[in-house]
Protein backbone atom coordinates (compact mmCIF):
# COMPACT_ATOMS: atom_id res chain seq x y z
CA UNK A 1 0.00 0.00 0.00
CA UNK A 2 1.22 2.99 -1.08
CA UNK A 3 -0.28 5.34 1.75
CA UNK A 4 1.62 9.38 1.66
CA UNK A 5 2.82 9.72 5.22
CA UNK A 6 1.85 12.77 7.26
CA UNK A 7 5.17 15.18 7.49
CA UNK A 8 5.39 18.49 9.92
CA UNK A 9 7.34 21.72 9.38
CA UNK A 10 10.08 22.44 12.07
CA UNK A 11 10.75 26.37 13.42
CA UNK A 12 13.22 27.22 16.47
CA UNK A 13 13.17 30.32 18.27
CA UNK A 14 15.86 31.85 20.18
CA UNK A 15 14.69 33.64 23.82
CA UNK A 16 17.56 35.68 23.98
CA UNK A 17 17.15 36.76 28.01
CA UNK A 18 19.12 39.17 29.83
CA UNK A 19 18.06 40.52 33.42
CA UNK A 20 14.56 39.34 32.37
CA UNK A 21 13.98 41.18 29.82
CA UNK A 22 13.92 39.48 25.94
CA UNK A 23 15.12 40.64 22.62
CA UNK A 24 12.02 41.29 20.06
CA UNK A 25 12.04 42.05 16.48
CA UNK A 26 9.29 43.88 14.88
CA UNK A 27 8.90 41.96 11.39
CA UNK A 28 8.44 43.63 8.52
CA UNK A 29 7.84 42.65 4.47
CA UNK A 30 7.86 38.87 5.44
CA UNK A 31 4.50 38.03 4.14
CA UNK A 32 3.79 36.41 7.98
CA UNK A 33 2.74 38.36 10.39
CA UNK A 34 4.54 41.90 9.83
CA UNK A 35 3.79 44.74 12.03
CA UNK A 36 4.68 42.18 14.59
CA UNK A 37 7.05 41.01 17.26
CA UNK A 38 8.70 37.89 17.20
CA UNK A 39 11.77 35.77 18.05
CA UNK A 40 14.97 35.54 16.16
CA UNK A 41 13.64 32.42 14.45
CA UNK A 42 13.69 30.21 11.90
CA UNK A 43 13.02 26.87 9.79
CA UNK A 44 15.23 23.90 9.89
CA UNK A 45 16.74 23.12 6.63
CA UNK A 46 17.50 19.48 5.31
CA UNK A 47 19.84 17.15 7.29
CA UNK A 48 20.18 20.21 9.60
CA UNK A 49 20.10 19.76 13.45
CA UNK A 50 18.02 21.85 15.53
CA UNK A 51 20.64 23.93 17.56
CA UNK A 52 22.57 24.17 14.26
CA UNK A 53 19.77 26.27 12.76
CA UNK A 54 19.25 28.42 15.62
CA UNK A 55 22.96 29.34 15.77
CA UNK A 56 22.40 30.27 12.06
CA UNK A 57 19.78 31.69 12.37
CA UNK A 58 20.81 33.92 15.67
CA UNK A 59 23.48 34.75 13.29
CA UNK A 60 21.82 35.75 10.57
CA UNK A 61 19.05 37.88 12.19
CA UNK A 62 20.61 39.75 15.02
CA UNK A 63 24.13 39.45 14.14
CA UNK A 64 25.40 37.37 17.62
CA UNK A 65 27.88 34.31 18.10
CA UNK A 66 26.72 31.74 19.95
CA UNK A 67 27.69 28.42 21.45
CA UNK A 68 25.20 25.86 20.55
CA UNK A 69 26.11 24.34 24.28
CA UNK A 70 24.76 27.68 25.36
CA UNK A 71 21.05 26.70 24.02
CA UNK A 72 18.57 25.27 26.71
CA UNK A 73 15.71 23.93 25.26
CA UNK A 74 12.36 25.40 26.93
CA UNK A 75 9.56 24.52 25.48
CA UNK A 76 8.16 22.89 22.41
CA UNK A 77 4.62 23.77 20.68
CA UNK A 78 3.34 21.38 18.26
CA UNK A 79 1.40 24.17 16.13
CA UNK A 80 -1.63 23.50 14.13
CA UNK A 81 -2.77 26.75 12.47
CA UNK A 82 -5.12 25.89 9.73
CA UNK A 83 -6.81 28.77 9.33
CA UNK A 84 -4.04 31.16 8.83
CA UNK A 85 -1.05 28.88 7.09
CA UNK A 86 -2.43 25.42 6.36
CA UNK A 87 0.67 23.91 8.19
CA UNK A 88 1.67 21.87 11.22
CA UNK A 89 4.84 22.66 13.03
CA UNK A 90 6.86 21.67 15.89
CA UNK A 91 8.21 24.52 17.22
CA UNK A 92 11.48 24.32 19.27
CA UNK A 93 12.17 27.09 22.25
CA UNK A 94 15.62 27.84 23.28
CA UNK A 95 16.94 29.94 26.05
CA UNK A 96 19.80 31.60 25.24
CA UNK A 97 21.77 33.79 28.36
CA UNK A 98 25.49 34.10 26.84
CA UNK A 99 26.31 35.15 23.58
CA UNK A 100 29.33 37.47 21.77
CA UNK A 101 28.74 40.69 20.49
CA UNK A 102 25.81 43.10 21.05
CA UNK A 103 22.58 42.02 19.15
CA UNK A 104 22.00 44.05 15.59
CA UNK A 105 19.64 44.23 13.26
CA UNK A 106 21.12 41.81 10.57
CA UNK A 107 18.17 41.68 8.06
CA UNK A 108 17.00 45.16 8.27
CA UNK A 109 14.53 44.45 4.85
CA UNK A 110 13.20 41.61 7.29
CA UNK A 111 13.01 43.60 10.69
CA UNK A 112 11.90 47.07 11.89
CA UNK A 113 13.84 47.37 14.67
CA UNK A 114 15.03 45.13 17.74
CA UNK A 115 14.20 45.67 21.18
CA UNK A 116 14.56 44.67 24.72
CA UNK A 117 11.11 44.00 26.27
CA UNK A 118 10.10 43.23 30.44
CA UNK A 119 9.14 39.79 30.73
CA UNK A 120 6.66 40.69 32.22
CA UNK A 121 5.50 43.88 29.99
CA UNK A 122 5.59 42.43 26.38
CA UNK A 123 3.68 44.67 23.80
CA UNK A 124 0.03 43.54 22.00
CA UNK A 125 1.69 43.31 18.99
CA UNK A 126 3.61 39.77 19.75
CA UNK A 127 2.97 36.96 17.16
CA UNK A 128 0.59 35.12 19.00
CA UNK A 129 2.49 31.42 19.26
CA UNK A 130 5.70 33.46 20.46
CA UNK A 131 3.82 35.12 23.05
CA UNK A 132 1.99 31.79 24.01
CA UNK A 133 5.86 30.45 24.23
CA UNK A 134 7.41 33.09 26.05
CA UNK A 135 4.69 32.95 28.54
CA UNK A 136 5.17 28.99 28.57
CA UNK A 137 8.89 29.52 29.53
CA UNK A 138 8.20 31.89 32.33
CA UNK A 139 5.69 29.23 33.83
CA UNK A 140 7.98 26.72 33.27
CA UNK A 141 5.58 24.41 31.11
CA UNK A 142 7.34 22.41 28.56
CA UNK A 143 4.90 21.52 25.86
CA UNK A 144 1.69 22.74 24.23
CA UNK A 145 -0.38 22.51 21.94
CA UNK A 146 -1.33 25.94 19.60
CA UNK A 147 -4.10 26.18 17.14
Amino acid sequence: MDKKRHTLRCAVYALIVKKHKILLSLRKNTGWMDGRYGLPAGHLEKDEELKEALVREVKEEVLLKIDPSNLTLCHVMHRNEKKTDNFEYMDFFFRLEYWEGEPKNGEPDKSENLEWFDLDSLPDNVVPNVKAGIDYYKNKIYFSEFS
